[in-house]
């Protein structure tokens, strides 16, 4: 169990992930739209909704429905996998390797957040 109560809020690094998220929450419905307005009208549901609806205790200042660490870094990664295939669907090869880019960067600043988050229980 780690000491700290709050997780670690490194500017940059909430920054990145924010990026990445939207970039998320845009090339998901773009990518699916042509196959189903639904389809993509529930990704952005599911990639808003979920992060918002389950968080861990400490890394966010409002929690709905408290979920361990574990599953907050899942969301996170859910959001990070997203970004890059979708991307990869929507637009120009160009725009997904900028893509991908920004999720390594994110990825990387994201370290000390999920060492925390790894362990970080509901109790």
């Amino acid at each position: 169990m780690v000491d700290q109560e709050k997780a670690p809020d490194p500017t940059l690094g909430t920054a990145l992930r924010f990026l990445t998220e939207v970039v998320a929450w845009v090339a998901a419905p773009w990518a699916l739209w042509g196959w189903s307005p639904w389809a993509a009208v529930g990704a952005v549901v599911v990639l808003i909704g979920l992060p918002t609806l389950l968080s861990t205790p400490g890394d966010k200042t409002n929690v709905i429905v408290a979920v361990p660490g574990i599953g907050t870094i899942l969301l996170t990664l859910l959001q990070f996998v997203v970004a890059v295939v979708a991307a990869a669907f929507a637009w120009p090869a160009w725009v997904a390797v900028l893509v991908a880019v920004l999720v390594v960067a994110a990825s990387i600043s994201q370290l000390a957040r999920w060492r925390w988050l790894w362990g970080a229980e509901l109790g």
